[in-house]
């Protein structure tokens, strides 16, 4: 389109410079004012076009951020409500596993207590310092042996047995105590005190 204008502007000079009559003249500034108006309406029209477009950008930019923000709160939402539901039966799970493994434990504990004759019989010197439940501080000194696991009571009579324990002075009559048992015994009354409630 410019090149149309500066092409009809330049024949319009032209005429104009090169004297071919009034009318010639009048007929070239005719021309030329044509060629300015409606270079003036095109001009007017695009910016209307393009002031048009940009606004119609502008509201479906605005539109699509709007149902972006609607979706992004949804999905948010869903998601929050979701991950409720996943810790809700994550908690309920961990709870049921729990009770099963104290169950667990606990039938463990009676089966090693009421099946384990050899431990209880061997226990059953042990008992008149200890305590018919591993319960007391024996002869008001030692430590109460109840609770404690299978691994330490047997380190601890090892230890005794061989002489390289004395805690609270007990050692040589501990190490008289459990000089006889043998290893099975050992393990034995070991298993069966950890077993005790």
């Amino acid at each position: 389109m410019k090149k149309t204008v500066v092409l009809s502007l330049a024949v319009a000079a032209m005429l104009a410079v090169t004297g071919c009559g009034d009318d010639a003249k009048k007929a070239a500034g005719e021309a030329a004012n044509k060629v300015t108006e409606t270079t003036k309406k095109a001009v007017e029209t695009t910016k209307e076009t393009a002031s048009k477009a940009a606004e119609a950008t502008k509201e479906a930019a605005a539109k699509t951020a709007e149902a972006a923000k609607e979706t992004a709160t949804k999905a948010a939402e869903a998601t929050k409500e979701a991950a409720k539901e996943v810790a809700k039966k994550a908690e309920d799970t961990a709870a049921k596993a729990k009770e099963a493994a104290a169950a667990a434990a606990n039938k463990a504990k009676a089966a090693v207590a009421g099946g384990n004759a050899k431990g209880k019989a061997v226990f059953a010197k042990c008992a008149g310092c200890h305590g018919q439940n591993a319960e007391k501080h024996a002869l008001g000194k030692s430590d109460i042996i109840k609770g404690w696991d299978a691994a330490k009571i047997e380190a601890a009579i090892n230890g005794y047995k061989a002489g390289t324990r004395n805690v609270h002075g007990m050692g040589q009559l501990m190490k008289g105590q459990v000089s006889s048992l043998s290893d099975d015994d050992i393990k034995a009354v070991a298993a069966y005190i950890s077993s005790l409630k």
